[in-house]
């Protein structure tokens, strides 16, 4: 299985949109020449990004086999009996035959049901039984059955990645970890831990992240001002955001910048016509601050809340 390195990749919204807003977004950034494209049933525009890569195969654009498609399991359905059904709904959505990767998005369980964030009448999330192995197995079983080519995880620590590897009887190990990873959070011991068991890290908020407090750590300062990134971009002729991309493409991190503007998707592709040299990656790696952007901290009184642990 290949996550196809040589390419950046476009992170769909992770948010409601306008309507047609994904379904042109996602138009552009194939024809651009991004293929791997990061999508969610939560994300409530699965109908869109579909019908964008079947447009887009319609007209001789591409291939099927040449889109890479992750799709990802909401925590309100991890009961087994309910991965599949999860699954063919993405896939009923997308109106295509299976997802080239599908991953569990967070290793944390809430309240199946309808609502997508289950609250109690005080407004506190209602968590629900985590059982990942379990979990996994109905995953398993999903890529026997060909809905999906590979099986990954999001926001795994080292221990719950461990629960997976060495759960008796696994069929598929996970493909990849799809965590925050950027040069002030560069993930350096879960990097080599998941290279040594050949998981590769998909590295979200690569650009940093918006300064929305509500969701967002904002004593982390903005990424894409660091005076060393503005530096290196200059003598390239590039953004910081573009050196901030190339450094974790050339460490062999997948990215996934989100973007709604027609330039930037395009500017965020313009990363491989040069190259960090060994000194401006120490220098990169060396910006590293521990700190997250995306902490959660909604949910860090669930059992399973993955960030309290180190790595």
């Amino acid at each position: 299985m290949s996550l196809k390195l040589h390419r950046a990749r476009l992170l769909l919204p992770t948010a409601r949109t306008s309507k047609g807003t994904a379904l042109e977004c996602v138009k552009l950034a194939i024809e651009v020449g991004y293929r791997h494209f990061d999508g969610a049933l939560v994300y409530f525009n699965e109908h869109e990004v579909g019908q964008a890569i079947r447009e887009k195969i319609a007209d001789g654009t591409v291939r099927r086999e040449d889109i890479f498609y992750c799709g990802k399991l909401w925590n309100t359905f991890h009961p087994p009996e309910l991965v599949r059904p999860a699954l063919e709904s993405t896939l009923k959505a997308l109106k295509l035959d299976y997802v080239d990767l599908y991953i569990i998005e967070l290793p944390m369980a809430f309240k199946p049901g309808k609502e997508f964030y289950p609250k109690d009448q005080n407004g506190k999330y209602i968590y629900h039984h985590t059982d990942l192995c379990a979990t996994w197995e109905a995953l398993e079983a999903c890529k026997d059955a060909g809905l999906v080519k590979s099986l990954g995880v999001s926001n795994f620590n080292q221990r719950q990645l461990e629960l997976l590897l060495n759960k008796p009887g696994l069929k598929h190990k996970p493909v990849s970890n799809q965590v925050e990873c950027h040069p002030y959070f560069t993930q350096p011991k879960l990097l080599d831990y998941c290279r040594q068991n050949d998981i590769v890290i998909v590295g979200y908020c690569p650009l940093g992240s918006s300064r929305d407090a509500s969701w967002v750590n904002v004593k982390c300062p903005p990424l894409l001002e660091d005076e060393m990134l503005v530096s290196i971009g200059k003598k390239y002729n590039k953004s910081s955001a573009q050196v901030a991309l190339r450094f974790n493409v050339q460490r062999g991190v997948v990215v996934i910048p989100k973007s709604f503007s027609p330039e930037r998707i395009k500017h965020n592709f313009q990363i491989f016509d040069f190259s960090l040299t060994e000194e401006e990656m120490r220098a990169i790696e060396a910006l590293n601050k521990n700190i997250r952007f995306v902490e959660l901290l909604m949910w860090s009184d669930h059992p399973e809340y993955p960030f309290h642990d180190e790595y």
